[in-house]
């Protein structure tokens, strides 16, 4: 099992996001393993993590609260997933993974530039290394970030 350690920077990451930033109230819910590898929303950022730790962190929208997000961000309405609202949720990934990253156990850890896919789709995740799921529930929606890391022995 993954060391808390590396899964709880993403959940602090993504809490200071929606309380600081776009202040956007937002409730976690409890975490759970995921059987499928199946994104449960239309949205989804996918951050890559080598070094110490490897796999992948996926944080996944419903297009109503990506929408917000988004508009939270640039302080404008977005009514629609175009270009501009996926670069503004790859930039919003890249936030809480560089938040994310300054909170991990020391070692040498780099993150990927996330890339983000529209459309519900199979997430390539990392075999063998089990998927923690945890459920975000804003008043746009829902939003879930999966997690799943290993930690390489040296």
């Amino acid at each position: 099992m993954i060391d808390v350690n590396y899964i709880n920077p993403f959940i602090k990451a993504v809490r200071n996001l929606f309380e600081t930033m776009i202040e956007i109230p937002f409730k976690l819910g409890k975490p759970s393993l995921k059987k499928d590898k199946q994104a449960p929303h239309e949205i989804s950022s996918i951050i890559g993590l080598s070094g110490d730790v490897t796999g992948c962190v996926v944080i996944s929208l419903s297009n109503e609260v990506a929408m917000e997000l988004v508009g939270a961000l640039v302080g404008e309405p977005v009514t629609e997933i175009d270009d501009n609202c996926t670069d503004a949720i790859g930039e919003i990934a890249n936030m809480i993974a560089g938040n994310a990253k300054t909170d991990f156990p020391e070692g040498n850890n780099s993150i990927s530039v996330p890339s983000v896919v529209v459309g519900r789709h199979k997430v390539s995740y990392p075999s063998g290394i089990p998927i923690i799921t945890i459920p975000c529930k804003t008043e746009k929606g829902q939003m879930v970030i999966e997690v799943a890391l290993k930690a390489n022995s040296h």
